[in-house]
């Protein structure tokens, strides 16, 4: 914010208006979709809700999961920091050879969410360890100068220009200038320390630290950094280590290897490293899809083409977790803002009052619903006019209709985990290895009459008793730990299955004893030719006619049980009536937002500037070049009419026609030269332009020509 005055003076600047303007211009966009301001408030409010709860589980579901990695990496630390504290022989022994206790933290290619998790590192060290963190990127560090002014700028909380420090190697604290140097580094670190020593003193923020609290320097993209910055920052710690408790962490998006390929032997020498590994991405990206998508606890849900292009996205494009949630969000935004009937997407205990207070125009919108048709075309004619003109009936049978689709998540979810407890260990994985696999292919079509269905159906006809047993108790332990009310007789049936499996295994001990046939009767046998061959007759013939053995028998059974489940409650989500108004399916729309066309979006800002500067005067219809627009835009239009090679004194010559179409004849020489002059600059400047975002580039084939790359151009 500024001011018009010139005079010294005092301006107050109240933050709270801001907010609430940005506030109600957020609403009003909502507003903008729908006459109806009361129901679009309702909708802004319930997508706003919706995403706080799913914010909330999701972070709590990243803090779970770096648990692990966070208590080894504070334990490390804290091993390091005891060592100096004591002055153990351990300690001595590193003193002795200086070397550094460094931290090899592997988190893999996902380098868009190692943010977050070296915010947590930060905040866990920080709370726990010791207040002297220092998080440093290679953008930052381009000599051991700017990496020295970086650390001591963080360790201190001062903010520091590189800048306007481009000359100098110190930093200003208070009004004490400081040299960036690694003595003044252990100056501060023991005027800091010995102010927490003084027992008169009631110690607060550093009461939770040891006296001497270690000194963390996070190298978040270590292999950005240049070799020689980290060599020198690290034999130059080195040598201190005895007076400075220096800790590093090394971020690592590819292998722990790049440690030794990027320091010397000597220099790689002088570090203590430990290695961590990080859960990995597509473990991460599981646990998200299990805990917001397959769950009955938020009423939202995606559509199957839509959960396609995110899950694309991420395994194509970035692996990254935190991306695949700001696609998730979107969705819920894009579904709240374009679908009126969204205020129905809510919790069943506020269904009924949001659909008795329904206005007509949205019971009309419900009526306009395809599935909603398709389920009027299904019922008697009474009931069909019934609801076509009573809004009252439509309202009861929407509630209905609502509260049997909650029920139809919780069911399909449960019968989905069954599911896909028999199919993700059998070989070649038919129906895909994890749950979210499964669960595109239920949501696409009728998956009982797919061929990887049927195929897998084959192979679990084959399971070994053991392996069957072990699913069937899974099972058990799924459906009894669901919601579902329907669960009840399933949950009884797979129990008569187990106690069928443990009393043919009695049964067949049992036989195995009583069964005793002396060997030397079965040898006294005939063995002449005649009943050689009648033996093996008979041996064909079983087999021709084999019977099925009671496990075998039994194992059908439980096969064909669970497929009389899938068939009952794995029904596709677009069968059911209401799915538009918590399934969102518009995937050539978020499609359109997360997959950048920049060459289409060049092209469109290049050949219509006004669409993107909204303004009309620079709008040419058919074809023709405004001398009004940017330079780019006239030289990007005329290149267009060019072939493969583009003569640069005829491109000028063009570009001059088209700049000087308003401009007056009546001018003296000299001034006419100048305008050459200006005219030439601006061609030169947009050529350049071109040529940066690729559209040209010089010609080794003729000097005064540039070749295009673009449409055809090579």
């Amino acid at each position: 914010m500024s001011t018009c005055s010139v005079s010294k003076g005092c301006f107050v600047f109240k933050p709270s208006t801001k907010k609430r303007r940005l506030s109600d211009k957020t609403a009003h966009d909502f507003r903008s979709t729908s006459n109806d301001s009361e129901d679009t408030d309702l909708r802004f409010v319930t997508c706003q809700s919706l995403w706080n709860q799913i914010k909330s589980e999701t972070e709590q579901i990243q803090e779970n999961l770096n648990k692990q990695l966070l208590d080894n990496l504070v334990s490390f630390l804290s091993r390091s920091h005891s060592d100096f504290q004591k002055k153990t022989t351990e300690w001595t022994c590193r003193m002795k050879f200086r070397e550094i206790p460094t931290a090899a933290l592997v988190l893999g290619v996902n380098v868009t969410d190692h943010d977050l998790t070296f915010r947590g590192l930060s905040d866990v060290l920080q709370d726990n360890i010791t207040p002297y963190v220092a998080l440093l990127e290679a953008k930052d560090c381009p000599g051991v100068k700017n990496l020295m002014q970086k650390l001591m700028g963080q360790l201190m909380n001062c903010d520091i220009d590189v800048d306007s420090l481009e000359d100098e190697d110190c930093v200003q604290v208070s009004q004490n200038r400081i040299r960036c140097s690694m003595p003044s580094l252990i100056s501060w670190y023991d005027s800091v320390t010995k102010k927490t020593e003084t027992p008169s003193k009631k110690r607060n923020s550093s009461s939770r630290h040891w006296q001497y609290p270690p000194v963390v320097v996070i190298f978040k993209d270590m292999e950005s950094f240049t070799t020689k910055v980290l060599q020198d920052f690290i034999v130059i710690s080195s040598q201190h280590i005895h007076e400075l408790p220096l800790v590093l962490i090394f971020g690592i998006a590819t292998s722990p290897m790049i440690i030794h390929r990027l320091l010397p032997h000597s220099v790689s020498s002088l570090l203590c490293i430990e290695l961590f590994q990080s859960l990995s991405c597509k473990e991460h990206l599981s646990t998200i899809i299990d805990k917001l998508l397959l769950t009955s606890q938020f009423p939202f849900k995606l559509g199957e083409k839509v959960l396609q292009v995110l899950i694309n996205i991420f395994l194509y494009h970035d692996f990254s977790v935190q991306n695949f949630i700001k696609g998730f969000q979107l969705c819920i935004v894009e579904h709240f803002y374009s679908q009126p009937l969204s205020v129905l997407c809510c919790h069943v205990v506020d269904i009924k009052k949001r659909v008795c207070s329904l206005s007509h125009d949205q019971c009309e919108n419900i009526r306009r619903l395809p599935s909603f048709r398709r389920y009027v075309e299904k019922q008697e004619s009474g009931k069909q006019i019934e609801l076509l003109t009573n809004d009252s009936f439509l309202k009861e049978e929407t509630q209905k209709l609502l509260e049997d689709l909650h029920v139809y998540h919780e069911n399909y979810v449960s019968i989905l985990r069954c599911l896909h407890v028999f199919t993700s260990s059998l070989p070649k994985y038919p129906l895909g290895k994890q749950i979210r696999e499964l669960h595109c292919a239920c949501l696409e079509n009728r998956v009982w009459e797919t061929e990887e269905y049927e195929s897998s159906l084959q192979l679990a006809r084959m399971l070994n008793k053991t392996d069957l047993v072990t699913m069937l108790q899974q099972c058990v332990e799924i459906l009894m730990s669901s919601s579902g009310k329907e669960f009840g007789r399933a949950v009884e049936k797979l129990k008569q299955f187990l106690t069928q499996f443990q009393n043919l295994e009695v049964a067949e001990a049992s036989q195995e004893r009583d069964v005793s046939v002396s060997p030397q009767k079965e040898l006294q046998k005939k063995t002449d030719l005649y009943h050689l061959q009648k033996t093996l007759l008979e041996l064909k013939e079983s087999r021709r006619s084999k019977k099925l053995t009671k496990f075998e028998m039994l194992r059908f059974e439980v096969v064909d049980y669970i497929d009389s489940l899938v068939r009952r409650y794995l029904v596709p989500a677009e069968d059911r009536t209401l799915h538009e108004i918590v399934y969102f399916n518009a995937a050539a729309v978020l499609r359109g937002h997360l997959n950048a066309a920049p060459r289409t979006a060049l092209h469109t800002a290049l050949n219509n500037p006004h669409w993107y500067l909204k303004n009309q005067a620079l709008r040419c219809d058919g074809g023709g070049i405004s001398n009004k627009a940017p330079d780019i835009c006239i030289v990007y239009k005329l290149h267009l009419e060019c072939g493969r090679l583009i003569n640069l004194v005829d491109w000028l010559e063009a570009f001059s026609t088209v700049v000087m179409a308003a401009e007056e004849p009546n001018a003296d020489a000299a001034s006419s030269d100048q305008v050459d002059d200006v005219i030439h600059a601006r061609f030169i400047r947009a050529v350049s332009e071109l040529e940066l975002l690729g559209f040209i580039k010089p010609s080794k084939q003729k000097t005064d020509h540039v070749a295009r790359l673009t449409w055809g151009g090579c």
